[in-house]
């Protein structure tokens, strides 16, 4: 795959559907072209892939959420615009921490943050909706990622029990 963005489709061909969202956050989803990103939730766009690192823009509109997940490869966030994001973060050793991304440094926010490896991380808009991009080095694949069970994380990080209900999903 070429390191290329693809251009994204006009407004209505393909995409995701913007029915129900904020206009301003069906404003972004047209204009960058995003798709339902599969198990984790929200919508995004690949604009980067190559060898060393991979690059996507990545939308969370209220009620939806970004499912807990970990994965092989560092990973940072970059908060664009929308309301704050407040992110779950479930660290091997037994430790949870929330950060929230946002453009209030003031109240604790950050325009950016920095996941390791194998840290289960999830999150959700604190208001209608997020936007987000995220970087990966190494490349973000699908091999990598794995997908966080409701009742082992609760049993595993009982002090983030209920964020941890709030950001799974129950399989169907």
């Amino acid at each position: 795959m070429s390191g290329a963005p693809t251009p994204p489709p006009s407004a209505g061909a393909g995409g995701a559907s913007t029915a129900g969202l904020p206009p301003e956050a069906a404003r972004w989803v047209e204009r960058l072209g995003l798709e339902p990103l599969e198990h984790e939730g929200g919508l995004f766009r690949r604009m980067h892939l190559d060898e060393h690192s991979s690059a996507i823009y990545y939308l969370l509109a209220a009620p939806d959420f970004s499912a807990l997940h970990a994965l092989d490869s560092v990973e940072v966030y970059h908060w664009y615009a929308g309301a704050p994001l407040r992110l779950l973060l479930l660290h091997p050793d037994g430790r949870s921490e929330e950060r929230v991304l946002g453009p209030d440094p003031d109240a604790g926010q950050l325009p950016q943050a920095v996941v390791e490896p194998g840290v289960m991380q999830g999150s959700a808009p604190l208001g209608a909706w997020t936007l987000i991009g995220t970087t990966m080095a190494p490349p973000f694949m699908w091999e990598g990622f794995e997908l966080g069970e409701r009742e082992t994380l609760q049993r595993r990080y009982p002090a983030a029990a209920e964020r941890i209900a709030e950001l799974t999903r129950v399989p169907e």
